[in-house]
């Protein structure tokens, strides 16, 4: 249409005057007849402007027994008006600057078009995260996604929290359940499950940090399930840097169900397990499992005790109760300031024993493990926490290692 449009602008069609005061100003020999240019006997204009004369109304007149044709005022008028030039093929042919702008502005309107099609990647290995949901890989039994630094995820040291990270790990176990289209509803709950009122609860949680990502950075989050006994589910996480390919998270967890209503832990059903095994993968992302038991703190144990914890409304999941990503800011609220000045979170190891809803009012309990004296504050350290509720109920138990963030000793 933009095509159509230029054209029309630098090719005009004859007006009907102007074809009219063409046929009427040629003449072929001395015939008694006015012929046009092809030899047809010219008939008047139709335009308002021209002369309207009926047949036979007029004789025409003769000249030295010649006939002779008769001119209206507006033919006149043309013969009369003084040409700067004569007509030749070269200056009856458009203007080619105009024309050439005509060209430019059909190819940017045609480019404009393109570019706003042409919105697929390029490379088949990225048409599956073309709108950063994540892919399928290996055969169909992984799932891999990549995450962007933002700066509202990152803290004080200036690099992503361990809440970040565990947020992009628990987003690619969803997405992959969804791509996979085994999603119902629920938060991951698969048809089957949606059928008898089933959740997914996680009872252990394992987590390495190598390094921890700075704001900008480009990561890419793989995960994927295996079996984990007879009534559990396993899924594993590896965290990349997509700049250097190294390595930055290996995390591990167990996942059972749960009754939405009753809120008892249930056996896995054979339909439930016939939806998810053909995708399981034997194999673990972290081969040093901490299988050492985790303590229970109390008051005369813990060496940091913070009261008073309420979640929000904003703090739940769509199963109504505390996201686990939550937990473990609470954990960390009673670790000393001196600690996490010092340091960051190497790993840590959780075990979820109850849930916590929007009502309950927790208290978080932290031991240090580590000999702290004699300027030990500046090696590795080792913590135990404990999250429970105000009348004593347990809701996590944990266990987290820590590294300087400097190669010099830290001194209070």
């Amino acid at each position: 249409m933009v095509a159509s449009i230029a054209a029309s602008a630098f090719f005009p069609s004859p007006s009907s005057s102007s074809t009219a005061s063409g046929r009427a100003s040629k003449t072929i020999g001395e015939g008694a007849e006015l012929l046009d240019v092809r030899g047809t006997v010219a008939r008047p204009s139709s335009s308002s402007a021209a002369m309207q004369v009926k047949p036979n109304a007029q004789a025409v007149p003769k000249v030295n027994r010649t006939k002779v044709a008769l001119k209206s005022d507006t033919m006149k008028a043309e013969e009369d008006a003084p040409s700067s030039a004569p007509r030749t093929f070269y200056n009856q042919l458009p203007d080619w600057s105009m024309l050439l702008a005509a060209i430019t502005t059909i190819f940017l309107a045609a480019e404009k078009q393109w570019t706003l099609l042409d919105w697929k990647p390029r490379r088949p290995d990225m048409l599956a995260d073309a709108f950063g949901l994540g892919k399928i890989v290996e055969n169909g039994l992984a799932f891999r996604q990549s995450f962007s630094i933002r700066s509202y995820e990152i803290g004080a040291d200036r690099t992503a929290s361990i809440e970040t990270l565990m947020n992009h790990l628990q987003e690619t176990a969803l997405n992959h359940v969804r791509v996979a289209g085994l999603m119902n509803d629920g938060f991951g709950a698969t048809p089957e499950m949606s059928k008898r009122d089933l959740i997914w609860v996680v009872t252990k949680m394992q987590v390495f940090v190598e390094k921890y990502p700075s704001w900008g950075d480009v990561v890419q989050v793989d995960t994927w399930v295996g079996s984990s006994g007879k009534n559990g589910m396993r899924r594993d996480w590896h965290v990349m840097d997509c700049g250097t390919g190294e390595i930055l998270v290996r995390a591990k967890s167990v996942w059972v169900l749960m009754n939405k209503h009753t809120r008892k832990l249930s056996k896995m059903p054979e339909n439930v397990r016939a939806e998810i095994e053909p995708y399981f993968i034997e194999r673990t992302a972290i081969i040093e499992e901490d299988t050492k038991k985790l303590p229970k703190l109390d008051d005369s144990t813990a060496h940091f005790v913070k009261k008073g914890l309420t979640p929000r409304w904003g703090d739940l999941d769509v199963n109504q109760h505390v996201n686990n990503v939550k937990y473990i800011g609470w954990i960390l609220e009673s670790a000393p300031t001196a600690i996490l000045e010092s340091h960051e979170l190497a790993g840590m190891t959780l075990e979820y024993r109850r849930e916590c809803g929007r009502d309950s009012v927790l208290q978080s309990l932290t031991s240090i493990s580590t000999d702290c004296t004699d300027g030990m504050l500046g090696n590795d350290m080792e913590c135990e926490h404990l999250l429970r509720l105000d009348c004593g109920s347990e809701i996590v138990r944990g266990r987290t290692k820590w590294r300087p963030k400097r190669a010099q000793g830290f001194r209070n």
